[in-house]
């Protein structure tokens, strides 16, 4: 159990006038992307482009945010050789780092891309677990951070034998330090962040769904439980869908975000850059509907690139304007 004062925030506060995003997520990983004319199971296929980065949710998130102009701060756990490669990675990208060095080795993640057919398929590694220690640790970076940051983003899945208010723990470390929270995650990890009262939870459907415990078949469904969501704590709610439209929730309207149809490259850590460019542009003053207009825009952005977690400005700018956001008529209980 990790302890930390706090206190409980009014709704909507004030953020102070800050520099850093703090990016926090225990699960890292070194990407590798290998492209292929047509991919064969059960045969030898050889690659007709590979590239390798840095990525994990939360490094796609500090990797957006600096593209658009932002100064992320990326944390949480680095390991053994690659855990070095991906600290060379993302210093040369330009990254402020503040990672906890463990003995577990970083984890790789593999994708594999079929051109003939345009297929995606993820190889993920799965995180070693980590030391109590490793996690008094990092809540040491983080509380030592939070202060001069006007947002915390809080992203991906608490590695093996962690604990599951680890985010909660962040979310009122941002509170008491007047600085926006954002939690995208899901399950038990999601539902202890609740407690805490974030500025914003940002799961996707399936997520949503896995969160709430049961089917999502319809957009009724999935608004109903979207209010459950604000009913236990958040102030915001944003659920995206892959290529379905996004459902946005503040408390008083909903809205529906479709973004442009686009030749996908790579749609790996679109969800990602949906939640940077939704901090980005809330820290900005818009409301909700039209910040998630450019955050969609930020996603599919995102899928043009071949690498995870990389966006170019111009291309945000562009699909901008295609992408629609409209309130819809969904009466709220009284």
């Amino acid at each position: 159990m990790l302890l930390c004062a706090s206190t409980h925030p009014a709704d909507y506060e004030e953020y102070p006038v800050a520099d850093m995003i703090l990016c926090i997520g225990t699960t890292p990983a070194a990407q590798r992307v290998m492209v292929f004319h047509k991919l064969a199971l059960d045969a030898v296929n050889r690659a007709v482009t590979t590239l390798d980065g840095a990525a994990g949710k939360s490094v796609n998130v500090a990797k957006v945010l600096g593209a658009l102009g932002e100064h992320p701060v990326a944390t949480g756990f680095l390991g053994g050789d690659r855990g070095e490669e991906l600290r060379t990675l993302l210093a040369a990208q330009g990254i402020e780092l503040d990672f906890v060095p463990v003995a577990p080795r970083t984890r790789q993640c593999i994708t594999l891309l079929d051109k003939s057919a345009g297929t995606h398929t993820e190889l993920v590694e799965e995180s070693q677990p980590v030391t109590a220690t490793d996690y008094e640790n990092l809540m040491r970076v983080i509380q030592r951070r939070v202060t001069s940051c006007r947002a915390v983003i809080m992203s991906g899945t608490i590695a093996p034998g962690g604990p599951a208010d680890l985010y909660s723990h962040a979310t009122h470390l941002a509170h008491d330090a007047g600085a926006l929270s954002v939690v995208d995650a899901q399950g038990p990890t999601l539902i202890e962040a609740l407690k805490a009262r974030p500025g914003v939870v940002k799961p996707n459907r399936l997520e949503l769904a896995a969160t709430v415990k049961r089917e999502l078949g319809d957009e009724a469904a999935v608004i109903s439980a979207m209010r459950e969501l604000g009913e236990r704590g958040a102030q915001r709610v944003v659920v995206t869908a892959g290529k379905e439209p996004t459902l946005a929730f503040d408390g008083r309207s909903f809205w529906t975000v479709r973004a442009p149809r686009i030749d996908v490259v790579n749609p790996i850590g679109s969800g990602d850059a949906f939640a940077a460019g939704l901090l980005w542009r809330l820290l900005r003053g818009e409301d909700l509907g039209e910040a998630c207009r450019w955050a969609a825009a930020v996603g599919a952005a995102n899928a043009l690139t071949t690498m995870a977690g990389e966006v170019h400005p111009d291309d945000v700018k562009r699909l901008a304007g295609q992408v629609t956001a409209e309130r819809l008529n969904v009466s709220l209980p009284s």
